[in-house]
């Protein structure tokens, strides 16, 4: 993940612009945290795929958009996650997390969960 510093300059309009459409589509107040990868290299048309991870208090969440530059700005576009991807949530499918925490017990007298950006 790149944290909203580390993203590169080229990148930060697309990514602001993404942040600010969806913000405007879903009525939310989110705030452009990172991405959730190194984006690919744009198309010839100038076209990038990007996950962008977007944080509105407690809550965080990772969004699949395609943003493609036109003559006064940006058109987003949402991409839908495949199952492989991070979940959009960025948390355990309902029942994964319990039963992996029940198996650990088993075996372990206590299990420490660490909770970071997202990711368990």
């Amino acid at each position: 993940m790149l944290l909203r510093e580390e993203i590169p300059e080229a990148l930060v309009p697309a990514a602001e612009a993404a942040t600010q459409w969806i913000n405007e589509s879903q009525g939310s107040s989110y705030e452009l945290t990172g991405l959730a990868a190194s984006p690919a290299d744009p198309t010839i048309d100038g076209s990038i795929e990007m996950g962008i991870v977007l944080c509105d208090g407690d809550i965080c969440a990772r969004k699949q958009v395609l943003v493609r530059p036109h003559a006064y700005g940006f058109n987003v576009e949402p991409v839908a996650l495949s199952e492989a991807e991070i979940p959009a949530l960025l948390d355990p499918p309902v029942g994964v997390r319990s039963q992996w925490l029940e198996a650990q017990l088993e075996k372990c007298e206590f299990v420490l969960l660490l909770f970071y950006r997202g990711r368990w």
